[in-house]
């Protein structure tokens, strides 16, 4: 457990200089603005969802994304949860549980293009 809270906040670090939110996405989560693409989190039950845009909030294509996961903190426990690509711009997996109040998100993938993803959302 200590190893993935330390990877949770190396890439917490990291994920905070290219990416600031945005708003509420067309799908109603927050919007994170990583290097010229947006992300979108929405976490409804256990399905987490990332929708990918471009910067002119274009779908991005999801597949052939390679290494997706996102780390969860919620109610002090931390656990990773592998993305799959779902055409046509979809990341998506499954938590354990809904996710509380509060609960940290961090988001790491490396798109078709190489580009690496990295994005921080906190739920509410």
């Amino acid at each position: 457990m200590l190893k993935s809270i330390a990877v949770l906040a190396i890439v917490g670090v990291a994920s905070t200089a290219g990416a600031h939110e945005v708003s509420k996405g067309p799908n109603g989560g927050p919007v994170v603005d990583v290097a010229g693409h947006h992300v979108e989190m929405v976490a409804k039950g256990t399905e987490f969802v990332l929708y990918l845009t471009d910067a002119a909030d274009k779908p991005l294509a999801s597949a052939g994304t390679k290494s997706a996961r996102a780390i969860v903190q919620d109610a002090g426990k931390t656990a990773t949860v592998a993305l799959s690509p779902v055409e046509p711009n979809k990341l998506v997996g499954s938590l354990a549980q809904s996710l509380g109040k509060g609960a940290r998100v961090v988001v790491s993938a490396t798109l078709a293009d190489g580009h690496a993803l990295q994005a921080r959302f906190a739920h509410d």
